[in-house]
Parts: structure tokens; C-alpha cells; sequence
């Protein structure tokens, strides 16, 4: 992949959660490359300033992703998102044929990809990216950590 070496792409990924939780958001935080390793997109999650439950990091990037390019495919490109995404999310990722999901923190209360729905396992899976996980996961689920620990006291 040329542009971004993974690091990069992942701290990209890294600063714009630490900006989500900034806003009161769940510090989730995405940015997609396109094929020759240019950011197409990055966001945080957005849930709630838009009153919007899909605005999700994820769901951000891939619009974004998806109007700079002109096309609903994404194909050869990556994402690079803070947590393990949602169901939604992974549903989201395989429509668009993103090429590579790379994420940071598991998440087995609400993941979809490692745990809970496993859409990519699914036969109904009309694509199933690869999928590197544990990328970044230290600052990750610390940013989350702190996030929650910060709304209980």
C-alpha cells in the first residue's frame, strides 16, 4: 500500500476518537484510504450531535469515502477504525467492498466482527474484507476506558 504506513493511518484514526470523546461522543474514530494509500475520509462518531444513530465512525467515512470517488464501491480501499466495528458497521463495510478493515480494540459486548453477529462469517456475506485486528489496541481501549470511567464519576 503506498501514502499512509499503517501506523499513520491508524494514529489518524486515533486522534479523531480522541476528538469524538472531546464532544461527548463514544471516542470511535475511522479514516478510509483509497487504493494507492490517500485518505479518501476520516471522522469520529457523531451519534449524538446529529441525533442520528447510524453516524457512526465508520458509516461517516464510508459516505465520504464513497461521494469522493463517486461510486457505492469502495474496492481496493482500507479502513482503519479505533474499535471492533458494529454489525451495522461490518454490513456497511461488506456492501461497500472495502477491500481491508483494520481495527484497534476488540469490543465483545457490541462487535460484529469478532464477536456478536460475525457478519463476515455469514453466508449471506456478499464480501468479506480482510480483517486485521489489535492494531493501536492499547490507545484505543484506553481512550474508551477513560471515556466511560469519566461518565461514572
Amino acid at each position: 500500500m503506498n501514502g499512509f504506513p499503517a501506523s499513520q493511518a491508524m494514529a489518524m484514526a486515533l486522534e479523531e476518537a480522541a476528538a469524538a470523546g472531546a464532544r461527548g461522543e463514544v471516542p470511535v474514530g475511522a479514516v478510509l484510504l483509497g487504493p494507492d494509500g490517500t485518505v479518501l475520509a476520516r471522522a469520529g462518531n457523531r451519534t449524538r450531535e446529529r441525533a442520528d444513530p447510524t453516524a457512526h465512525a465508520e458509516m461517516l467515512v464510508i459516505r465520504d469515502a464513497c461521494a469522493a470517488v463517486g461510486s457505492e464501491r469502495l474496492t481496493g480501499c482500507s479502513l482503519f477504525v479505533t474499535l471492533e466495528p458494529c454489525a451495522m458497521c461490518a454490513a456497511a463495510i461488506a456492501a461497500a467492498r472495502v477491500a481491508r478493515l483494520v481495527f484497534g480494540a476488540e469490543d465483545p459486548k457490541s462487535g460484529g466482527v469478532l464477536h456478536g453477529a460475525r457478519v463476515f462469517s455469514h453466508p449471506q456475506a456478499h464480501h468479506v474484507p480482510e480483517v486485521v485486528g489489535g492494531v493501536g489496541e492499547a490507545a484505543a481501549a484506553a481512550l474508551l476506558r477513560d471515556f466511560f470511567m469519566r461518565l461514572r464519576f
